[in-house]
């Protein structure tokens, strides 16, 4: 049987579930995939250092005996395999203690059509991304820069099918370079592109981006530790809220008191001029539009105007909680919390330039390495500046600093923007996409580092 993903079809696979549901004796079964096409290139020293293409097929198997649950998975999608999963998560079953608190698999109906695939990220080619690195490294050489980085062409699918009748199959590709240009003075600089449609990342823009702040990183002052005015970039802007969103935006951590959000639905815990949205269906991000569970997903309000609004619920803790799931289950074998993966926060009405301009002092940072928790339940995190940390003076950028360690609540840090830009950018992490804007923050607290 077919296992390369390109020659997958729909009708093959929604057949083949079909198939193994028939097959299936256990009071209830869920059938789930997960399927990757990855093509990437790595580059390092202004060179191509790996290219390479995988393809995953993960079939994730659930089925139900009373209030037992068994969990199997398999990486083949032959139709034979799959029963081999259904028996042997029927087994596992058997040996379950009952969880009690199991209601039922969900019962959805079909999940509204987004854009997401497109043909011309589908099938960009090892050679477009070679093509694509040397424009950067055309622009690295005309400021005696390095390049590195990588680019990462993806194709996922997933399909859900359960025998209560949820049907659900989505498709969709991603495209997402980032790189770093570097000097011999230890000056570097960085920049990230993310879109569904290849054709809307620009590889030259991204490079003159990193290029301007590599070349104004050389011979960087060192500032002393204190609160300092800084204006983030969406990518610094998005290491902040990522964490933010794992810490307090889940329903597993909200229902168990361990989420700042527990018991503060309805209250001011941020400055009124943040806004965060779980929105899927956003015209910029075009995200998978159901769950793991086959619920489709909806567009939760998480903060709205500073307010505590609600969290991301899968069915099972929904049920739980008296509430509705709002689709975002993760596969049967993944136990941690669900959280949101397509965030947006509200723009305001500013330009950079203007943050910048209304700026005495404080420092311009664009991304943040190695972000780490602290205090989890204070939303305290640590990291380092990098790759174009400036100081501004009387309303222009003005010299490169040392690198600097962050150790910030994110939550005060979103009490103290003082301005939200107009613009916003798409940034990618882990499995998550963010809509962010720049934000000037006050009192976010930087030590020097140890020598």
């Amino acid at each position: 049987m077919p296992e390369k993903l390109e020659i997958l079809s729909r009708d093959y696979i929604l057949s083949t579930f079909k198939k193994a549901l028939e097959f299936s004796e256990a009071d209830q079964t869920e059938i789930v995939l997960e399927s990757e096409k990855l093509s990437l290139t790595r580059f390092a020293d202004s060179k191509i250092t790996q290219n390479l293409t995988t393809a995953d097929n993960k079939v994730v198997v659930r089925t139900i005996e009373g209030n037992r649950i068994g969990v199997s998975v398999s990486n083949s999608l032959d139709l034979e395999s799959i029963k081999r999963a259904l028996k042997a998560a029927r087994e596992i079953s058997s040996v379950q203690t009952p969880d009690e608190q199991f209601v039922s698999l969900p019962q959805s109906p079909p999940a509204l059509p987004v854009k997401a695939y497109y043909e011309s990220t589908a099938n960009y080619s090892p050679v477009n991304r070679a093509e694509a690195i040397g424009k950067i490294n055309d622009v690295g050489q005309k400021n005696n820069l390095l390049s590195s980085g990588a680019y990462r062409i993806t194709t996922d699918r997933a399909a859900v099918l359960n025998s209560l009748g949820t049907e659900q199959f989505f498709e969709g590709t991603k495209a997402e370079l980032s790189l770093t240009l570097s000097g011999d003075n230890e000056n570097s600089g960085y920049a990230i592109g993310y879109n569904r449609d290849v054709e809307k990342i620009d590889p030259t823009a991204l490079a003159e981006k990193a290029a301007d702040k590599a070349v104004n990183s050389v011979n960087p002052i060192k500032l002393e530790s204190g609160p300092y005015t800084v204006i983030l970039e969406p990518s610094a802007v998005g290491q902040m809220v990522l964490l933010f969103s794992f810490l307090g935006f889940g329903c597993k951590t909200f229902i168990s008191q361990r989420s700042f959000m527990s018991g503060k639905i309805g209250q001011q815990i941020v400055g009124n001029n943040i806004t965060l949205i779980e929105n899927p269906y956003h015209e910029r991000m075009q995200g998978m539009p159901f769950g793991f569970e086959g619920v489709p997903r909806q567009k939760v309000y998480l903060i709205e105007n500073g307010i505590a609004r609600g969290v991301v619920w899968n069915s099972y803790y929904a049920n739980i909680a008296g509430e509705k799931s709002t689709g975002h289950a993760h596969p049967a074998y993944k136990t941690f919390s669900p959280y949101p993966g397509n965030l947006v926060m509200g723009e305001g009405n500013s330009s950079v330039e203007e943050m910048i301009a209304s700026t005495e002092r404080g420092i311009y940072i664009t991304h943040f390495w190695y972000v780490n928790y602290l205090n989890p339940m204070r939303t305290m995190v640590t990291g380092t500046t990098l790759d174009g940390t400036f100081l501004i003076e009387n309303g222009k950028l003005t010299r490169p600093i040392v690198n600097m360690r962050m150790a910030q609540s994110i939550q005060e840090m979103l009490q103290s923007c003082s301005m939200i830009s107009a613009e916003k950018q798409l940034y990618p992490q882990y499995s998550v996409v963010m809509l962010l804007p720049y934000l000037k923050v006050e009192n976010f607290n930087l030590a020097a580092e140890e020598a």
